[in-house]
């Protein structure tokens, strides 16, 4: 995992605060479905309600894959939340644009890939937040399973959990972001979103998640 540069994950991370989008609670904190207990919430769909905001990260997110992915064919996006950005995306570059489900539509043809499948083509991954990386991980090998290269993936934010990292690695898939928790708890305290007090506990959820506040 890596960040695009230092001063777009400020500026992300700031925009994400100031939206709410990243929401910080270390003494009530919340329950993921994992059933870890989390002093943030990251819902990055809000930024699609602001258009500043939107703007910002479908620029950032086309320079990066530019940058690092410049023989990209097609982007494709992981249900639900990385359809949108997707497709701002694909727009943007004049790309055909897929997406990834979680799991196989019900009915009628049963896609587990929606879009033109084209055995061959590099594909860009989009992803809006990655935790531990199971699930983008998944949609990569749905691509591969379908024939397509997967060249590598972006995302706009991830906690930067060490079992990420591996998981990437062992995977063999480069992913990039535009921001991180390291990047955002500064922007968090210069805000007066948390205190100097809270940014302890902060950390070590981040290096401890699953026994953080047992």
């Amino acid at each position: 995992m890596e960040l695009l540069n230092k001063n777009i994950a400020e500026e992300v991370a700031k925009s994400l605060l100031e939206i709410k989008a990243i929401r910080l609670n270390p003494e009530s904190p919340f329950t993921w479905a994992s059933g870890w207990k989390s002093p943030i919430y990251c819902d990055n769909r809000l930024s699609l309600s602001f258009p500043k905001v939107r703007t910002h990260i479908k620029h950032a997110l086309v320079d990066t894959i530019k940058e690092k992915y410049p023989n990209v064919e097609a982007i494709a996006g992981v249900a639900t939340a990385g359809i949108p950005q997707g497709a701002l995306i694909a727009e943007e570059m004049d790309l055909p644009f897929l997406y990834v489900r979680s799991k196989p539509k019900g009915h009628g043809m049963e896609n587990m890939i929606e879009g033109k499948v084209t055995p061959g083509q590099k594909v860009v991954v989009v992803e809006d937040l990655v935790s531990t990386g199971g699930s983008s991980l998944k949609a990569v090998q749905d691509l591969k399973n379908a024939g397509f290269e997967v060249l590598g993936m972006v995302a706009i934010f991830t906690y930067g959990f060490e079992i990420a990292r591996k998981n990437f690695e062992d995977a063999g898939i480069k992913l990039i972001c535009l921001s991180d928790y390291s990047a955002m708890l500064p922007q968090a305290v210069a805000l007066d979103y948390v205190s100097d007090q809270d940014l302890k506990s902060l950390e070590e959820w981040r290096e401890n998640p699953s026994e953080w506040k047992k």
